[in-house]
Protein backbone atom coordinates (compact mmCIF):
# COMPACT_ATOMS: atom_id res chain seq x y z
CA UNK A 1 0.00 0.00 0.00
CA UNK A 2 1.33 3.63 -1.03
CA UNK A 3 1.18 6.69 0.88
CA UNK A 4 1.18 10.15 -1.05
CA UNK A 5 2.69 13.31 0.61
CA UNK A 6 1.33 16.20 -0.37
CA UNK A 7 3.78 19.56 1.29
CA UNK A 8 1.44 22.41 3.28
CA UNK A 9 1.97 25.69 2.45
CA UNK A 10 1.64 27.78 5.66
CA UNK A 11 0.42 30.90 4.70
CA UNK A 12 1.88 33.07 7.83
CA UNK A 13 4.79 35.49 7.49
CA UNK A 14 6.09 36.67 11.42
CA UNK A 15 8.11 39.70 11.22
CA UNK A 16 9.60 41.52 14.67
CA UNK A 17 11.27 44.51 14.72
CA UNK A 18 12.02 46.41 18.18
CA UNK A 19 11.63 50.53 17.70
CA UNK A 20 13.57 52.74 20.33
CA UNK A 21 11.53 56.10 20.90
CA UNK A 22 14.34 57.83 23.46
CA UNK A 23 15.28 61.62 23.89
CA UNK A 24 16.41 63.66 26.92
CA UNK A 25 13.16 64.88 29.07
CA UNK A 26 13.11 67.30 31.17
CA UNK A 27 10.69 66.03 33.07
CA UNK A 28 10.56 62.99 35.71
CA UNK A 29 10.56 59.82 33.92
CA UNK A 30 6.86 58.65 35.36
CA UNK A 31 4.98 61.75 34.62
CA UNK A 32 5.27 60.39 30.78
CA UNK A 33 2.76 57.98 31.73
CA UNK A 34 0.41 61.43 32.18
CA UNK A 35 1.79 62.54 28.88
CA UNK A 36 1.50 59.64 26.91
CA UNK A 37 -2.42 59.34 27.60
CA UNK A 38 -3.27 62.57 27.26
CA UNK A 39 -1.31 62.48 23.73
CA UNK A 40 -3.62 59.36 23.34
CA UNK A 41 -6.48 61.33 23.83
CA UNK A 42 -5.90 63.82 21.71
CA UNK A 43 -4.60 62.36 19.33
CA UNK A 44 -7.70 59.92 18.95
CA UNK A 45 -9.87 63.40 18.24
CA UNK A 46 -7.61 64.23 15.48
CA UNK A 47 -7.90 60.80 13.54
CA UNK A 48 -11.91 60.52 14.28
CA UNK A 49 -14.61 61.79 12.10
CA UNK A 50 -16.52 61.10 9.15
CA UNK A 51 -17.61 57.57 10.59
CA UNK A 52 -13.68 56.74 11.05
CA UNK A 53 -11.27 57.17 13.68
CA UNK A 54 -11.68 55.81 17.59
CA UNK A 55 -14.48 54.09 19.33
CA UNK A 56 -13.71 54.05 22.87
CA UNK A 57 -15.90 50.82 24.82
CA UNK A 58 -14.40 50.11 27.90
CA UNK A 59 -11.54 51.78 29.91
CA UNK A 60 -11.51 50.43 33.29
CA UNK A 61 -8.84 49.42 36.05
CA UNK A 62 -7.57 45.77 36.11
CA UNK A 63 -6.18 43.29 38.63
CA UNK A 64 -4.86 39.89 37.00
CA UNK A 65 -1.89 37.61 38.29
CA UNK A 66 -0.50 40.42 40.80
CA UNK A 67 -0.64 42.73 38.18
CA UNK A 68 -2.37 45.79 37.98
CA UNK A 69 -3.17 48.44 35.85
CA UNK A 70 -5.56 50.12 33.23
CA UNK A 71 -7.77 47.66 30.58
CA UNK A 72 -8.70 49.73 27.72
CA UNK A 73 -10.82 47.89 24.46
CA UNK A 74 -11.00 50.45 21.61
CA UNK A 75 -12.63 50.43 17.86
CA UNK A 76 -10.46 51.66 15.43
CA UNK A 77 -13.12 52.02 12.07
CA UNK A 78 -10.36 52.57 9.29
CA UNK A 79 -11.97 53.00 6.41
CA UNK A 80 -10.05 55.24 4.45
CA UNK A 81 -7.21 54.75 6.83
CA UNK A 82 -5.54 51.45 4.44
CA UNK A 83 -4.14 51.64 1.33
CA UNK A 84 -6.26 50.85 -1.62
CA UNK A 85 -5.04 47.72 -1.97
CA UNK A 86 -6.73 46.44 1.43
CA UNK A 87 -9.64 47.96 0.44
CA UNK A 88 -10.14 46.32 -2.48
CA UNK A 89 -9.83 42.92 -1.26
CA UNK A 90 -11.23 43.03 2.26
CA UNK A 91 -14.59 42.82 3.59
CA UNK A 92 -15.76 46.14 5.37
CA UNK A 93 -15.69 44.28 8.67
CA UNK A 94 -12.17 43.78 8.12
CA UNK A 95 -11.38 47.63 8.40
CA UNK A 96 -13.05 47.51 11.88
CA UNK A 97 -9.87 46.95 14.21
CA UNK A 98 -10.99 45.49 18.00
CA UNK A 99 -7.87 46.49 20.33
CA UNK A 100 -7.38 45.42 23.87
CA UNK A 101 -4.77 47.06 25.41
CA UNK A 102 -3.61 46.37 29.38
CA UNK A 103 -1.70 49.34 30.74
CA UNK A 104 0.58 48.06 33.89
CA UNK A 105 2.70 51.08 32.90
CA UNK A 106 5.49 50.58 32.70
CA UNK A 107 4.91 47.57 30.53
CA UNK A 108 1.81 48.32 28.48
CA UNK A 109 0.89 45.44 25.56
CA UNK A 110 -1.74 45.25 23.09
CA UNK A 111 -2.92 42.19 20.95
CA UNK A 112 -5.25 41.70 18.14
CA UNK A 113 -5.40 39.25 14.96
CA UNK A 114 -2.34 40.23 13.12
CA UNK A 115 -0.25 42.85 15.37
CA UNK A 116 1.27 42.34 18.76
CA UNK A 117 2.94 45.78 20.39
CA UNK A 118 4.73 45.13 24.06
CA UNK A 119 6.29 48.27 25.33
CA UNK A 120 8.42 48.68 28.22
CA UNK A 121 9.68 52.36 29.39
CA UNK A 122 12.96 52.47 30.89
CA UNK A 123 15.19 55.04 32.31
CA UNK A 124 18.23 55.19 30.09
CA UNK A 125 19.12 56.04 26.40
CA UNK A 126 18.59 52.83 24.40
CA UNK A 127 21.22 50.93 25.37
CA UNK A 128 19.75 47.51 26.91
CA UNK A 129 19.11 45.01 24.26
CA UNK A 130 16.62 42.48 24.15
CA UNK A 131 14.28 44.36 27.29
CA UNK A 132 11.29 41.72 26.51
CA UNK A 133 13.58 38.43 27.22
CA UNK A 134 13.23 37.21 23.64
CA UNK A 135 15.15 33.58 23.40
CA UNK A 136 18.13 34.30 21.39
CA UNK A 137 17.33 32.26 18.16
CA UNK A 138 14.26 34.77 17.61
CA UNK A 139 16.43 38.21 19.39
CA UNK A 140 18.88 37.40 16.31
CA UNK A 141 15.88 37.89 13.53
CA UNK A 142 14.81 40.69 15.39
CA UNK A 143 15.00 44.46 13.27
CA UNK A 144 16.35 47.42 16.04
CA UNK A 145 15.05 50.59 14.67
CA UNK A 146 15.58 53.59 16.67
CA UNK A 147 13.05 56.36 15.67
CA UNK A 148 14.41 60.48 16.09
CA UNK A 149 11.35 62.28 16.71
CA UNK A 150 13.65 65.76 15.79
CA UNK A 151 14.25 64.24 11.83
CA UNK A 152 13.09 66.66 9.54
CA UNK A 153 12.91 65.25 6.37
CA UNK A 154 9.16 64.37 6.59
CA UNK A 155 7.99 67.33 8.47
CA UNK A 156 7.13 71.46 7.32
CA UNK A 157 8.78 73.51 10.02
CA UNK A 158 6.69 76.36 10.79
CA UNK A 159 6.99 78.80 13.93
CA UNK A 160 3.68 79.36 16.40
CA UNK A 161 4.75 80.68 19.09
CA UNK A 162 1.93 81.68 21.93
CA UNK A 163 5.23 82.67 24.56
CA UNK A 164 7.97 84.75 24.30
CA UNK A 165 10.93 82.73 22.10
CA UNK A 166 12.62 80.44 24.21
CA UNK A 167 16.48 79.47 25.07
CA UNK A 168 18.30 76.49 23.68
CA UNK A 169 17.43 73.50 25.45
CA UNK A 170 20.52 71.90 26.20
CA UNK A 171 20.77 68.08 27.51
CA UNK A 172 22.78 67.26 30.15
CA UNK A 173 23.54 63.76 32.05
CA UNK A 174 21.77 65.00 34.96
CA UNK A 175 18.19 65.61 32.82
CA UNK A 176 15.96 63.09 33.23
CA UNK A 177 15.54 60.64 30.29
CA UNK A 178 13.38 57.44 29.24
CA UNK A 179 13.64 55.36 26.33
CA UNK A 180 9.97 53.37 24.85
CA UNK A 181 10.98 50.14 23.71
CA UNK A 182 8.47 48.59 21.35
CA UNK A 183 8.65 45.28 20.44
CA UNK A 184 6.25 45.07 17.48
CA UNK A 185 4.96 41.32 15.84
CA UNK A 186 3.36 41.37 12.87
CA UNK A 187 1.80 37.80 11.23
CA UNK A 188 -0.51 37.53 8.05
CA UNK A 189 -1.75 34.89 6.66
CA UNK A 190 -2.87 36.02 2.81
CA UNK A 191 -0.89 34.19 -0.14
CA UNK A 192 0.62 36.41 -2.53
CA UNK A 193 0.43 39.62 -0.20
CA UNK A 194 2.46 38.59 3.18
CA UNK A 195 5.59 40.65 1.83
CA UNK A 196 3.66 43.52 0.48
CA UNK A 197 1.50 43.81 3.97
CA UNK A 198 3.55 43.02 6.39
CA UNK A 199 6.62 45.64 5.08
CA UNK A 200 3.11 47.80 5.15
CA UNK A 201 2.54 47.79 8.40
CA UNK A 202 6.05 47.82 10.06
CA UNK A 203 6.54 51.13 7.61
CA UNK A 204 3.13 52.55 9.02
CA UNK A 205 4.13 51.72 13.12
CA UNK A 206 7.40 53.57 12.70
CA UNK A 207 5.45 56.26 10.80
CA UNK A 208 3.14 56.44 13.88
CA UNK A 209 4.95 56.19 16.48
CA UNK A 210 7.38 59.16 15.25
CA UNK A 211 4.24 61.00 15.06
CA UNK A 212 2.60 60.06 18.00
CA UNK A 213 6.04 61.17 20.13
CA UNK A 214 6.74 64.44 18.50
CA UNK A 215 2.66 65.64 19.16
CA UNK A 216 3.50 64.17 22.71
CA UNK A 217 6.71 66.59 22.88
CA UNK A 218 5.03 69.42 21.40
CA UNK A 219 1.78 69.32 24.02
CA UNK A 220 4.24 69.14 27.53
CA UNK A 221 2.38 72.38 28.44
CA UNK A 222 -0.78 71.12 28.34
CA UNK A 223 -0.17 67.89 30.30
CA UNK A 224 3.12 68.52 32.85
CA UNK A 225 0.90 69.46 35.43
CA UNK A 226 -1.86 67.03 35.27
CA UNK A 227 -2.29 64.24 37.32
CA UNK A 228 -3.44 60.68 36.71
CA UNK A 229 -7.26 62.04 38.37
CA UNK A 230 -7.19 64.74 35.67
CA UNK A 231 -6.67 61.91 33.05
CA UNK A 232 -9.44 59.36 33.94
CA UNK A 233 -11.81 62.52 33.99
CA UNK A 234 -10.53 63.54 30.67
CA UNK A 235 -10.99 60.13 28.78
CA UNK A 236 -14.21 59.93 29.77
CA UNK A 237 -14.94 63.11 28.13
CA UNK A 238 -12.96 62.29 25.47
CA UNK A 239 -14.80 59.17 25.03
CA UNK A 240 -18.19 60.74 24.44
CA UNK A 241 -16.44 63.33 22.50
CA UNK A 242 -15.39 60.92 19.78
CA UNK A 243 -18.97 59.18 19.55
CA UNK A 244 -19.95 62.87 18.28
CA UNK A 245 -16.89 63.67 15.95
CA UNK A 246 -17.35 60.24 14.07
CA UNK A 247 -20.75 61.47 13.11
CA UNK A 248 -20.52 64.84 13.15
CA UNK A 249 -16.96 65.78 11.54
CA UNK A 250 -15.36 64.97 8.19
CA UNK A 251 -13.02 62.27 7.58
CA UNK A 252 -9.43 63.75 9.24
CA UNK A 253 -6.16 62.62 10.65
CA UNK A 254 -3.31 60.23 9.42
CA UNK A 255 -3.80 57.99 6.24
CA UNK A 256 -1.93 55.28 4.82
CA UNK A 257 0.91 55.86 2.59
CA UNK A 258 0.69 54.14 -0.78
CA UNK A 259 3.84 52.18 -2.04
Amino acid sequence: MSSTIIPTIVLEVLKIKVHYVCDLWLYFVLQYQVGQLYSVAEASKNETGGGEGVEVLKNEPYEKDGEKGQYTHKIYHLQSKVPSFVRMLAPASALNIHEKAWNAYPYCRTDNFLIKIETWHKPDMGHLENVHGLDPETWKKVDVVYIDIADRSQVEPKVDRKRSPRPRLEGTKDCPHMCAYKLVTVKFKWWGLQNKVENFIQKQEKRLFTNFHRQLFCWIDHWIELTMEDIRRMEEDTRKELDEMRVKDPVKGMVALED
